[in-house]
């Protein structure tokens, strides 16, 4: 009686279960598809030191200290792993929870990577520690972990799903994939203000990333859009 039909279950946890399931294919073989969602294009990639941005539309703005693969297409259309780093994906979680349909567009936001480039680290199981900063002080801290020990998805799967798509495997671009947040501040109550200093740090993986969050306070202002005639 306490099993959960799978009509019950929520679409969140059917994936879950999918990954779990078929999320590390045998050598050679292609397991059930993870998932992920887009970013934005170079433009929105912030370094060390520099702010993430709260814009006008939003309703919030909160850290998600992962670990980001970064990729190059050769001449080829052939993908190559360069390194990880740490990383600050960096998402609208309040307007994510309104509704699950709002996930995708709640990750178009600024993100943060750095500030070392590790070629060719361990990718196993890889402790990390996240802090909010408040006029100096923390505000908030949690020990974390990532790694694909930690994922339903083997990182060989993740890599197969993203670069399957042949208009991701142009010559001479750059790819960034976030691995995935194991926690949030938000989910702990914690609301990020103006100011506040958001750092994240993965053993093996250099110098902590550090960040401020900017909101700009500008009014959320309607779009006009022209006609040709």
């Amino acid at each position: 009686m306490h099993v959960v039909a799978e009509s019950e279950l929520t679409d969140s946890m059917k994936m879950f279960r999918w990954g779990v399931e078929g999320g590390r294919p045998a050598e050679g073989q292609i397991g059930i598809a993870p998932e992920w969602f887009y970013k934005g294009d170079g433009s929105i990639l912030r370094a060390h030191g520099e702010p993430l941005v709260t814009p006008p539309y939003a309703e919030d703005g909160g850290e998600e200290a992962e670990i980001a693969g970064v990729y190059i297409i050769a001449g080829d259309g052939q993908p190559w792993r360069v390194g990880m780093c740490n990383g600050n994906e960096f998402s609208d979680h309040r307007f994510e929870k309104r509704n699950y349909l709002n996930l995708a567009s709640s990750k178009i936001r600024t993100c943060a990577l750095g500030p070392e480039l590790v070629v060719d680290p361990r990718f196993d199981s890889i402790p990390g520690t996240v802090v909010i900063e408040r006029d100096g002080a923390t505000l908030w801290s949690k020990e974390i972990v990532t790694g694909e020990a930690n994922m339903c998805h083997s990182l060989r799967n993740v890599e197969q799903h993203h670069f399957k798509f042949e208009s991701h495997r142009r010559p001479g671009d750059v790819h960034v994939h976030y691995f995935g947040a194991c926690s949030l501040s938000f989910g702990e109550g914690v609301q990020l203000a103006n100011g506040d200093v958001m750092q994240v740090r993965f053993e093996g993986f250099g110098r902590p990333l550090r960040n401020p969050l900017l909101v700009d306070a500008s009014p959320n202002a309607a779009i006009a859009i022209h006609k040709l005639a």
